[in-house]
């Protein structure tokens, strides 16, 4: 490599470990702006073209705000009932429960491992008598928790005002961003990056509408499917199980658990629990080997496994902030990679001439 190419690499590696220094510095109030930036640019097409039909880019960016804090609103309001209806199904079956745990399961503890309880309200207040200067610690910890956690939930809150905001700002502002980075890009390197750029678009782009569209039939199948079963808040449980499949097996194992939760609670035996696992173990079934391949499609490059170990790498590294990075950091690494292959297929050192 020629001696300025050199310099110029060397500058552009500084700059990376720069970027990924700051971000594992600022991580800590990065998450509402790197947020809104991937929200910014999943929304930007549609405001775009709003733009194209005449609407001012101001307004357009208002309206998808709008449409996006709808979208919100109407997923709270869906799983709003989930929880309290649990809830109240907990609050009324506890006679029940505790009824249930006298009969089996504390003979079982008395004869296996020699545990002498009752549970009733008597026992309780002998329980909580005896064991009162503990239970006044565990209070006094606990509310040290409750004020720490005051400040956290503080802390999330400003951040959900604040993306909003900053998402405004970069859809209102979107082209001449995109115009200023652009101008930045050294000319000789230009058309190269911005091939790149291209390509990494085209990556995230596919990904995402694939992925949206896998949720939304997801989505539709589970709220289905658990509603033929008979689970109780079939919808809830469906409708978030699909928006968590966008995490890969991750967001599956946390609808599952949700789902025989809201199972067991019913105390109705092992009908609803092998209706639930039938219907997940079809739905993981349809995902991997149908909704996938099809609608996402291989040529992207990006594989479940690759999207979870750069979920946990990115989120070790750099915290919250890191798993937002995770996605458009990956996609622009397989482009990366997918140069320096070509690069390297078209070396000298891989074909063996002298």
């Amino acid at each position: 490599m020629p001696s300025p190419d050199r310099l110029h690499a060397a500058l552009w590696i500084g700059l990376g470990l720069l970027c990924a220094w700051l971000i594992a510095l600022l991580s800590p109030i990065l998450a509402p702006f790197l947020l809104a930036a991937i929200l910014a640019y999943i929304c930007n097409p549609l405001v775009d073209r709003m733009q194209r039909l005449g609407l001012p880019r101001i307004a357009g960016a208002v309206a998808v705000l709008a449409l996006l804090g709808g979208v919100i609103a109407a997923l709270v309001l869906i799983l709003l009932p989930l929880v309290t209806e649990e809830a109240r199904i907990v609050a009324e079956r506890l006679p029940e429960a505790a009824a249930l745990a006298n009969e089996r399961l504390i003979p079982w503890l008395r004869e296996h491992y020699g545990i002498r309880i009752q549970l009733d309200a008597a026992t309780l207040k002998k329980l909580v008598a005896e064991n009162w200067d503990s239970l006044q610690t565990i209070a006094q910890r606990l509310l040290a928790s409750l004020k720490i956690g005051g400040v956290a939930l503080a802390g999330i809150l400003a951040n959900l005002l604040l993306t909003p905001v900053v998402m405004f700002y970069l859809l209102a502002d979107w082209p001449r961003l995109v115009a200023r980075i652009d101008g930045a890009i050294p000319r000789p390197w230009h058309a190269r990056a911005a091939a790149m750029a291209r390509e990494v678009d085209a990556v995230l782009a596919e990904f995402l509408r694939g992925q949206i569209l896998v949720m939304a039939i997801l989505a539709a199948y589970y709220s289905t499917a658990l509603w033929i079963a008979g689970l109780p808040s079939a919808l809830s449980v469906g409708v978030l199980t699909g928006l968590l499949i966008f995490v890969p097996y991750i967001g599956y194992a946390t609808g599952l658990i949700l789902a025989l939760l809201v199972a067991v609670l019913q105390f109705q035996g092992l009908g609803p629990v092998v209706a639930v696992l039938a219907v997940y173990g079809i739905g993981q079934a349809l995902e991997s080997f149908l909704l996938t391949p099809f609608l996402v499609g291989e040529r992207i490059g990006l594989h479940p496994l690759a999207v979870i170990f750069a979920l946990m790498a990115f989120g070790q590294l750099f915290g919250f902030a890191g798993i937002l990075l995770a996605l458009p950091a990956s996609a622009v690494l397989l482009v990366g990679l997918r140069e320096v292959r070509a690069a390297y297929l078209d070396s000298r050192f891989y074909r063996g001439d002298a």
